[in-house]
């Protein structure tokens, strides 16, 4: 359970603990499994949507074996309004609803015992479609809607947690034939609840860009609906922007919400969107690459605060650099917030003393070398 963060990863991260190194690459796995099954061709019928079944998805995708079986396929659907000019557009521009990723159970018995309970995974894959792209654009925060009826309409108090509002609206917003994100897990974690609820259980929710956003998000949600009923719920983001204020990342904390952040210091996504005022523990020496108002005179502080753009790192920070690997060449914005480039990072670490190993070469030169560009 340590590895799942119940000691919030103290004494595990640097030098990075070999385990754990193992379980976030096969986290990561998962993530590169959903980026696998989507379909890019914005020329194809089944532009995206899914490309192998639910039973065929890890094989097809480079993952036999894993002892998780997929039960539920998730889709994000775009709030935004288009103009009607766009219903000219041709389709890709204008796709509403897409297929983001998977929730899947673990089934077999030995993997079970080794992580000493059944481990429930939520993967998402990051930015693919237009409207998805300009949602990462609507980078004011706002406030988390009411989840029940006794709450509708009441004002939220100034201090509510708030995230990023195109962050929200793929969350939360539905198309015509196809509910939302937030209903779609709600509906689908209750249900594995009832089936193994007797169980000790894990979730993990673990995803890449916008889908290290969204899985902050899910996780959010799942303890605030499901309250004790929820089990351990740990997220595992790669390169993932900042989502919410500093009273999204008390709520998160104040639930038991785990988070590990993968971040590649040379990763412009990891920078934005926003400000930050004030950091969590432990990543104060890791600020100054950041845009951070720490330095500034307190009226500047409270000026930005007045606005809807201050943010606060959440979780614990494994910080990685694309420059300590010597198998890597041509760094820009591209290759250093590439899946494979942090997948990499991961299995190169040793610590910040050391900071990478000889046989890291493995990762680009295996299974994760494909010139597989991420949204390309």
């Amino acid at each position: 359970m340590e590895y799942q963060g119940v000691r919030n990863w103290d004494g595990l991260l640097d030098p990075l603990d070999d385990n754990l190194r193992r379980e976030i690459l096969r986290y990561g796995g998962f993530v590169d499994a959903a980026y696998k099954a989507f379909d890019f061709d914005p020329y194809s019928p089944t532009y995206a949507t899914r490309r192998f079944s639910k039973s065929s998805l890890f094989e097809r995708c480079g993952l036999p074996g894993t002892g998780y079986r997929i039960t539920r396929n998730l889709t994000a659907s775009s709030g935004i309004q288009l103009p009607r000019w766009a219903e000219r557009a041709p389709g890709w521009m204008s796709t509403r609803s897409s297929w983001i990723g998977y929730v899947a159970v673990c089934q077999d018995k030995e993997e079970i015992a080794r992580l000493g309970r059944r481990d429930i995974v939520i993967a998402y894959r990051g930015t693919a479609t237009c409207l998805e792209w300009l949602e990462n654009l609507r980078a004011t925060l706002s406030h988390i809607p009411a989840s029940g009826p006794s709450d509708a309409g009441v004002c939220p108090p100034a201090d509510a947690p708030m995230v990023e509002s195109g962050f929200l609206s793929l969350y939360k917003s539905r198309a015509a034939t196809c509910p939302s994100l937030q209903e779609m897990v709600r509906e689908e974690i209750s249900r594995l609840l009832r089936s193994y609820g007797d169980e000790p259980l894990s979730l993990t929710i673990t995803g890449h860009s916008l889908g290290a956003a969204l899985a902050t998000l899910t996780a959010y949600d799942v303890k605030t609906t499901f309250g004790q009923a929820a089990p351990l719920v740990t997220v595992i983001s790669f390169g993932g922007p900042r989502v919410g204020n500093p009273s999204f990342r008390c709520s998160l904390e104040e639930q038991g919400t785990k988070v590990l952040r993968i971040v590649n210091s040379d990763d412009l996504i990891t920078k934005v969107p926003g400000f930050v005022i004030d950091r969590a523990d432990g990543d104060a020496a890791s600020s100054d690459r950041d845009v951070s108002l720490a330095g500034l005179p307190s009226w500047i502080q409270r000026r930005v605060a007045d606005t809807q753009w201050v943010y606060a790192e959440v979780g614990r920070e494994l910080r990685l650099s694309s420059k300590d690997s010597p198998y890597l060449s041509g760094i820009n914005v591209a290759t250093c917030h590439d899946l494979k480039t942090y997948l990499h990072l991961v299995n190169g670490f040793v610590s910040s003393n050391c900071p990478f190993r000889v046989t890291a070469e493995r990762v680009l030169g295996g299974r994760y070398s494909r010139a597989e560009r991420v949204g390309a």
